[in-house]
C-alpha cells in the first residue's frame, strides 16, 4: 500500500528546505526527495538580499545567519586587506551593485537596518540543513524522481535510489529543484522566455599575478567583464562570445585561464583551480506557479541572469509565502481559494527581477552603443533618489504584494515588515518562530487582541505602548494596521482575519 503523506518536496538546496522548514511549523508531514547525495559545495551567490534573510531570521535562524556573515566578513577583510601586496580596493562604502555600478551607503537608504546578508549558498544550506535536522524533517537523498503522476485529490511521486524504486501519495506537491526542474516538466508546466547569448563563470582559482586583476570589483573591458574578490580566489567573469557550447561539460582550468585572459585583457595565468561552474542568460518564467496539486518555487518557476543574488533571494522568498499558505489549507483552517494567491503575489515579484537583470546585461555589453547607456545609467545613479530606487528594487524592499480591497487602508498594507525591538527586548521576528502569525495590539484594553483571540489561536497577539497596532501574516507581510494616531481603530481587522486566517 502507496504511503501517504501531506506533501513531497522535490529538491533540498535553500528552497526545498526553507519550504519544508515552513510547513513542518504549520503542522504538515513534508518528505523531502533530493536528486544529489550530498550537498553542493561550488559557489554560487555570495550573499542574498534583506527579505530572504529576515525569513530566516523568523523561523530560528538568527544566531547561525550572524555567525555565518561574521565569517564571511572574515574572509572578505582578509583578502582585502592583505599586506606586501599591490591590491587597490574600493570604498567600504560599497553596499551591492546594479551591473557593477556602485549603490549608496546603508545610512543613505530609507531603511539602513534591512540590509544584504554577505552568506555563501553552501553555508546558508548548512544551516537550513541543521534547523531541518532539529525539526525532524524527513530528507531523503539519492531519490531521483522518475514520474508525476496528478489527480484532483493527491499526487503520486516515483523515483529511483541506490536501495531501489519507490513511491508516496500525496496531498501535493512543490517542485523546488531547479532551472532544469524534473517537477516541471512532468507536470506540464510551460516555461516561456528568452534564449541565452552569453556564458558566466565562476571560479575560486590560484592565479600568478593578482594585482594585475585591479581594482577589486566589477571591471568592464573591450572582450566582456571580470570581477576578482571579495572572497579569496573568487573569479566572475562575463564572456559575451555567446552561450555555452555544453554548459554539463566539466570546466577546466584551461577554459577559466583562457576566458580570464581575454576578458581582462591581462597576462595572467591560473595556477590551480578549486572549483568552477558556468552558466547562461537564459531568462524565463512560467506562466503559473500552481498546476492542480502541483506546485513550482525558486529557480524550478524562475531563471535569470544571476546579478546581486536576486534569484537565490527570490526562491527563498517563494518559500516563505508559500509554506505558511499550504500548511494553513492542510489544518483546514482556511479554503483551498488561499493558495491561488501565492502565484498572484510572487510572479509580479518574478517579472521585475527577470527585467532588470536583462537591463544589466545589456549595459554590460562591451559594444559602443552600451556603454553609452552605461555611463547615463550611471549619471542618473550620482543623484541619490535614482541610485535608491534601484537599490531598493535590487534589495527587494520596495517589495509590495497587491491584497485587494483590504490594502487600500494604508500604504504600508502589502508590504513586508522588517525586524524592530519591542519594548520588552525581544525583535519582533523572535515572537514568529514557531510560524504563526503576529498582532501587534496598541489599542485600548487591547481590544484589537480580543477580536483575534476569538477568530484564530494561529495569531500570537503581543501588546505594545504605542502603536501603530498591526496585523502580521506569517510571512510578515502586512494584513492590517490602523493610523498612528487612531489606537481605538479596529476597522477592516475583521476583514483581513477572514482573508487570511479564518475559513
Amino acid at each position: 500500500m502507496t504511503k501517504h503523506i501531506d506533501v513531497v518536496i522535490a529538491g533540498a538546496g535553500p528552497v526545498g528546505l526553507l519550504s519544508a522548514i515552513e510547513l513542518t511549523l504549520g503542522g504538515a508531514q513534508v518528505v523531502v526527495l533530493e536528486r544529489l547525495a550530498s550537498p553542493s559545495q561550488a559557489m554560487k551567490a555570495l550573499s542574498f538580499g534583506p527579505l530572504a534573510g529576515e525569513a530566516l531570521l523568523r523561523r530560528g535562524m538568527r544566531a547561525a545567519v550572524n555567525e555565518a556573515q561574521a565569517r564571511g566578513a572574515d574572509a572578505m577583510r582578509a583578502f582585502t586587506e592583505q599586506t606586501g601586496s599591490d591590491l587597490r580596493v574600493r570604498a567600504s562604502k560599497f553596499n551591492g551593485h546594479f551591473a557593477g555600478l556602485s549603490l549608496i551607503r546603508r545610512d543613505a537608504q530609507v531603511d539602513p537596518d534591512r540590509r544584504p546578508r554577505h552568506v555563501d549558498q553552501p553555508s546558508l544550506e548548512a544551516m537550513l540543513a541543521e534547523r531541518a535536522r532539529a525539526l525532524g524533517i524527513d530528507v531523503r537523498r539519492e531519490h531521483d524522481i522518475t514520474a508525476v503522476e496528478a489527480s484532483d485529490d493527491s499526487v503520486q511521486v516515483r523515483w529511483t535510489s541506490p536501495s531501489g524504486d519507490g513511491h508516496l501519495r500525496a496531498d501535493y506537491l512543490i517542485g523546488c529543484d531547479g532551472g532544469r526542474s524534473t517537477v516541471r516538466k512532468l507536470s506540464g508546466f510551460a516555461f516561456p522566455g528568452t534564449e541565452p547569448t552569453l556564458t558566466f563563470y565562476q571560479a575560486i582559482a590560484d592565479v600568478d599575478h593578482p594585482e594585475l586583476l585591479v581594482p577589486v570589483g566589477w571591471n568592464r573591458t573591450a572582450h566582456g567583464v571580470f570581477c576578482y574578490g571579495p572572497v579569496p580566489g573568487r573569479l566572475f567573469m562575463l564572456d559575451f562570445s555567446g552561450p555555452p557550447r555544453d554548459r554539463q561539460a566539466p570546466v577546466t582550468r584551461e577554459e577559466i585561464e583562457e576566458v580570464l585572459r581575454r576578458t581582462s585583457g591581462k597576462d595572467v595565468r591560473v595556477n590551480t583551480l578549486h572549483s568552477a561552474s558556468r552558466w547562461a542568460d537564459n531568462t524565463r518564467l512560467v506562466d503559473t506557479y500552481r498546476l492542480g496539486r502541483v506546485f513550482l518555487a525558486g529557480d524550478a518557476a524562475h531563471v535569470h541572469s544571476p546579478f546581486g543574488g536576486q534569484g537565490l533571494s527570490l526562491g527563498l522568498l517563494d518559500a516563505a509565502n508559500l509554506g505558511w499558505k499550504l500548511a494553513a489549507v492542510i489544518r483546514g483552517d482556511m479554503p483551498d481559494s488561499l493558495l491561488s494567491t501565492y502565484s498572484a503575489e510572487r510572479r509580479p515579484v518574478a517579472e521585475a527581477v527577470l527585467a532588470n537583470t536583462r537591463a544589466q546585461v545589456a549595459i554590460l555589453r562591451p559594444d559602443p552603443q552600451s556603454g553609452a547607456m552605461r555611463d547615463l545609467i550611471a549619471r542618473l545613479m550620482d543623484f541619490d533618489d535614482v541610485n535608491r530606487f534601484i537599490g531598493e528594487m535590487m534589495t527587494g524592499v520596495s517589495t509590495r504584494y497587491d491584497l485587494g480591497a483590504t490594502d487600500a487602508t494604508h500604504p504600508d498594507i502589502g508590504r513586508l515588515a522588517g525586524d524592530w525591538q519591542l519594548a520588552d527586548g525581544v525583535y519582533l521576528y523572535d515572537a514568529m518562530q514557531e510560524g504563526n502569525g503576529l498582532l501587534l495590539d496598541a489599542t485600548p484594553w487591547q481590544r484589537a487582541s480580543q477580536i483575534v483571540a476569538a477568530a484564530t489561536p494561529s495569531v500570537r497577539c503581543v501588546t505594545v505602548s504605542e502603536g501603530p497596532s498591526m496585523l502580521l501574516r506569517p510571512d510578515a507581510c502586512i494584513a492590517w494596521r490602523n493610523e498612528d494616531d487612531r489606537t481605538d481603530d479596529v476597522d477592516g481587522l475583521r476583514d483581513a482575519l477572514r482573508q487570511w486566517f479564518t475559513a
